[in-house]
């Protein structure tokens, strides 16, 4: 494990799947959500901040995330991994269907603290990444966005990304947003992200 990732695991257990809003547990357990395009490793991003190697499925076939996953933390409070948008092979139909579900989740789940975008460092900030940033906004909810892959970037390019994407974050609104860069493969950014989402569930 690198050395930029010593903070403790959130340990987290696999709680339930939900086909939609309707269908997620009712309760009043606060939550953070990941989302993001289904190739920027968010299952990956999952299972580094936990600790647990398998606690959201990985696939080399991006798309395959298509419910509501719940992860109850020990800790207190639930991580949920929401179906990720954005595959081109995906018909239109679905990855429609899928933002829909997206922005429900966003508008009207009570228990929802903040949510976090994963993004590939190399292609950040595409149109559906920057109309989640923009429903952050306009809800009011806390974003925290991912740069994940950037041990694949050189440092030079890994702060320019960095410097670049928090400058388009104030241009789209400000407000409680942050921008980490993060590598699921080396644990670059691990002990922000985590204080990040214990923070938002406190």
């Amino acid at each position: 494990m690198n050395d930029t990732d010593q903070a403790p695991s959130l340990k987290a257990g696999f709680l339930t799947s939900a086909a939609s809003l309707k269908q997620a547990p009712q309760d009043d357990v606060p939550e953070v959500a990941f989302v993001g395009r289904s190739n920027a490793g968010k299952s990956s991003v999952l299972n580094r901040i936990t600790g647990t190697r398998n606690l959201a499925r990985t696939s080399k076939t991006p798309g395959r995330t298509q419910l509501f996953n719940y992860f109850d933390l020990a800790a207190g409070g639930r991580l949920v991994d929401l179906p990720g948008y954005g595959y081109a092979k995906v018909p239109k139909r679905v990855s429609d269907a899928w933002q829909r579900r997206i922005a429900a989740y966003l508008n009207h789940r009570e228990q929802l603290r903040g949510l976090v975008l994963v993004m590939d460092a190399r292609h950040a900030f595409r149109e559906l990444d920057l109309e989640v940033v923009r429903g952050c906004h306009v809800a009011g909810m806390p974003l925290l966005a991912l740069l994940n892959k950037a041990d694949k970037l050189s440092k030079n390019d890994s702060v320019k990304t960095l410097r670049e994407g928090k400058a388009r974050l104030q241009l789209l609104g400000g407000g409680e947003q942050a921008l980490v860069s993060f590598s699921a493969r080396t644990g670059l950014g691990a002990h922000e992200a985590r204080a990040w989402v214990l923070g938002r569930l406190e």
